[in-house]
């Protein structure tokens, strides 16, 4: 498969997603992304990846809107200011499940590509070299963020760090985890854009790859079907907003 195919329709999944509130869109997304996860080999990376951002924005959401949800009527157990009502759990399901459906459509995505032949086959397409670079970069950095936190944890316990079982303990540990992966990617960044300027990527002219990609008839029409279908989905929503926002104004 072409890798702009694989990124069209991990684009696709993602406008899915955030133009149909519905937890069936939510979950056929989902489905089709760890289909597609397992059927690519990443499936065991991809999960990995998902969790570290998933499982913290979970908790979040269920300790926010579980517990003090203003609307919520159905009141399932109470613990002092706090109630667990279904109206709250079933709006924090509802937002982690379409936060787990566009982080592991992406992340499926990212683990699955091959940065050389993405990179080869946006400069072949008019991006420019650094942007299209950028990108390829930014996707490869994505899919090995759970193996560096994994290889920061290790060095960090090999020096002494305990990791407390407790939630506090893990926060504790996860913001020490944090910052030394945010330094190691911006020292990275900067190493690699001394690197693209000594090798002329600035210059301008055409360029030639060495790295070749495949492709079909039958992929690029289905490129462009999706991109044109997500476009249409996108500026039907933002006129049907546009449109109720200035009838309610008059």
């Amino acid at each position: 498969m072409n890798p702009l195919t694989g990124l069209v329709l991990a684009g696709s999944g993602a406008v899915a997603c955030l133009a149909w509130a519905h937890w069936a869109v939510w979950l056929a997304v989902l489905a089709a992304s760890v289909g597609a996860a397992a059927a690519g080999r990443v499936l065991g990376k991809a999960v990995a990846a998902a969790l570290v951002v998933v499982v913290p924005f979970a908790l979040w959401a269920l300790a926010i809107h579980g517990l003090f949800f203003p609307e919520g009527h159905t009141v399932l157990a109470s613990f002092g200011p706090a109630r667990v009502t279904a109206e709250g759990l079933e709006y924090a399901g509802g937002i982690v499940l379409r936060t787990a459906a566009l982080v592991v459509v992406m992340l499926a995505f990212s683990t699955w590509v091959e940065i050389p032949v993405l990179r080869a086959a946006l400069v072949r397409r008019g991006v420019p070299a650094q942007l299209g670079y950028v990108l390829a970069t930014a996707l490869g950095l994505a899919s090995t963020v759970a193996e560096r936190l994994e290889r920061i944890r290790e060095a960090q316990e090999a020096r002494g760090l305990v990791v407390r079982k407790s939630l506090g303990g893990r926060f504790v540990a996860a913001r020490l985890q944090v910052v030394p992966l945010v330094l190691q990617l911006v020292d990275e960044a900067g190493e690699r854009a001394a690197a693209l300027e000594a090798r002329g990527q600035t210059l301008p002219g055409r360029r030639t790859s060495y790295v070749d990609e495949p492709d079909s008839r039958g992929q690029r029409v289905l490129r462009w079907v999706l991109a044109m279908g997500s476009l249409a989905v996108v500026l039907a929503v933002v006129v049907s907003a546009v449109a109720r926002v200035l009838g309610g104004g008059r």
